[in-house]
């Protein structure tokens, strides 16, 4: 990892002998680091006041970063499937984070609450870049998608709940799915992959809306950096969050088609266009990423299928309402000039699709707009995601009553940042054209909008019991769980590859937590996970079928450690809590027993060769 540092050492040398960094020019830039330091810092106070690894995907978030830290290698180690590996999930944004802590010399549990900041700060640097394009006199208005909130979240504070409640009763507003907006996935804090992708969502945005506005103007050479730029992005979204491509691979063909579009006088220059947007970057883009592609064994999807259930109208409005609703207002004189165009809805209520419906109206009026404009692309694609979500699903193994979540789940959270980017850059253009001098109102607002985001996470207190004002995400273990917390420096100072045995209870509850803590891989941890991405509930079955027979049968301990390459066996509070613990007398060598902890290595002479 260190030689990686290499190339960026080079052309920092590089730039300073050529004269790149001039003081004019770096005074010029402190812009873009106070943006990405205002985003940064008001995550991290909310990560300082709510820092613990202790719920949600969380477990599971910082297993696969403690992993890495451990033994960084590709594929990374499963650390909840001894002699397997990651090569069954998308790992990039965990290797990335793991990647700075590791260069930084910071404890995985301090570098999780350091990691959402980073991809906030850097989500910001894209969103204002964005600004800075369409409408520079508000620049920072494209990232109001990131601190509003859905119409639901708003009425569960109008009824009065916990603040708490309503961020997870905000997300769970339409039946059997899950609905995240931004907002709540920071608050919420897990390092997962949906929200660890988003840095590259704004970051493709933004190069594809520069190509809209700037292609023309571009030198060659320009257009080739930008094109490699725009293939590193979509490359990069399998390994980070692979179904942000099945959006975004789309959306840059449509790019494509309008670029060649304005060229179609021009045959030379079409062609160029077409042919480097349906063929040159993505295949640059799978290329890039080759080594991850061949090695990927990850379970899949079965296929397209029809929703059978579609979203209640309600509940619809309720996740998707507020950016309707300004898309009704924008588009108002749109409509009342021409209504006729509103039964092309029709089919969607008759078919019962009613909620879609909802939607399709204004994707007509903004498709039949003469101006082209990257704020309407934005948003048609938005509201073309939310109407698909409508009508068809990708099938997983998550149930019959769950079977659309995924989809709903990991295409809402693109479909909110489109939309809400379009719709603001519309509201930047309209706020502009009316020639008000807002160059130093939009700065003080920032900077009061940022010292309010600062402070609120001080007033609310949301550490949901664990406590907080750390960035140590592993510091609530020494008061609730001290047996574990006092095991845990022995076990991670062990050097050696260790495979470890310990409870399992589950998933999402404290069992599967000591691999979680060290990176240690054990035999099997939260196993609904493992046959998720394995699709194979047999092998996940048997294992826990041994563990249990390890804890529980004396005779079956060590043939059973010896057929997973077992070298620790753990016994906490946990352990007794699950099994009626009885181990065998020959065998086992305590290694550790301190405050009701005991941790068994399997004696060398009967380690596998």
């Amino acid at each position: 990892m260190f030689i990686a540092l290499v190339p960026f050492a080079l052309l920092l040398l590089l730039g300073g002998i050529r004269g790149w960094y001039k003081t004019t020019d770096l005074k010029e830039w402190t812009i873009w680091d106070m943006v990405f330091l205002a985003g940064f810092a008001v995550l991290l106070m909310v990560r300082w006041m709510n820092p613990t690894i202790s719920y949600a995907e969380k477990f599971m978030d910082h297993a696969f970063l403690a992993s890495m830290m451990r033994s960084p290698g590709i594929s990374p180690l499963d650390p909840w499937y001894a002699g397997g590996t990651l090569s069954v999930y998308y790992y990039l944004g965990y290797w990335m984070v793991a990647t700075v802590g590791l260069l930084t010399g910071t404890p995985s549990s301090i570098a999780f609450n350091l990691g959402l900041p980073m991809i906030l700060g850097m989500c910001a640097v894209s969103l204002y870049a964005i600004g800075r394009l369409i409408v520079p006199r508000v620049p920072w208005i494209p990232l109001l998608p990131f601190i509003l909130a859905n119409p639901s979240f708003i009425l569960h504070v109008l009824q009065g709940e916990a603040l708490g409640s309503v961020l997870w009763d905000s997300t769970r507003t339409i039946a059997n799915t899950i609905n995240e907006f931004p907002l709540f996935s920071f608050l919420w804090g897990d390092l997962h992959p949906h929200v660890m992708g988003l840095f590259v969502q704004v970051f493709l945005i933004l190069l594809l809306v520069l190509a809209l506005v700037s292609w023309g103007k571009m030198t060659k050479y320009s257009r080739l950096v930008l094109a490699v730029l725009i293939a590193l992005a979509l490359g990069s979204m399998p390994p980070m969050n692979t179904w942000d491509v099945l959006i975004y691979a789309p959306i840059l063909l449509v790019v494509g088609a309008v670029l060649a579009w304005r060229e179609r006088k021009n045959n030379s220059r079409w062609i160029g266009n077409a042919a480097l947007f349906f063929v040159g970057i993505p295949v640059l883009s799978v290329l890039l990423y080759l080594p991850y592609y061949l090695m990927l064994q990850s379970a899949g999807v079965g296929g397209v299928m029809l929703v059978t259930s579609p979203s209640a109208p309600l509940e619809f409005l309720l996740v998707h309402g507020l950016f309707l609703a300004v898309l009704y207002l924008m588009l108002g004189r749109d409509i009342i000039a021409r209504p006729i165009l509103i039964i092309l809805a029709f089919p969607f209520v008759l078919t019962g699709y009613v909620a879609a419906a909802f939607a399709v109206v204004p994707l007509i009026y903004l498709i039949n707009k003469r101006e082209q404009r990257p704020s309407y692309l934005l948003v048609a694609v938005g509201l073309v995601i939310i109407i698909v979500c409508e009508i068809v699903y990708l099938k997983d193994n998550m149930g019959e009553l769950y079977y659309r979540m995924n989809t709903v789940f990991k295409c809402y959270l693109p479909a909110w940042i489109l939309m809400g980017t379009g719709i603001s850059l519309m509201i930047g253009k309209w706020w502009t054209e009316r020639n008000c001098d807002l160059h130093l109102p939009t700065r003080v607002i920032a900077i009061i909008a940022v010292i309010i985001l600062l402070v609120t996470p001080l007033v609310l207190h949301l550490d949901y019991g664990f406590g907080g004002m750390t960035l140590d995400g592993l510091a609530y273990v020494e008061t609730m769980h001290p047996e574990d917390a006092a095991a845990l420096p022995f076990l991670r100072n062990l050097s050696s590859p260790e495979i470890l045995i310990e409870a399992e209870g589950g998933d999402y509850t404290y069992f599967s937590r000591i691999s979680s803590f060290t990176g240690i891989p054990a035999v099997i941890g939260m196993p609904f996970h493992e046959y998720m991405w394995r699709g194979n509930t047999a092998r996940v079955s048997e294992r826990v079928a041994d563990i249990r027979e390890i804890y529980e049968n004396p005779s079956r301990t060590v043939p059973l450690m010896q057929k997973y390459n077992a070298t620790l066996l753990y016994v906490g509070p946990a352990e007794r809590e699950r099994y009626h613990v009885s181990l065998p007398v020959q065998g086992l060598s305590a290694i550790y027993n301190q405050s009701g902890v005991q941790v068994y290595r399997l004696q060398p002479s009967l380690l596998s060769p």
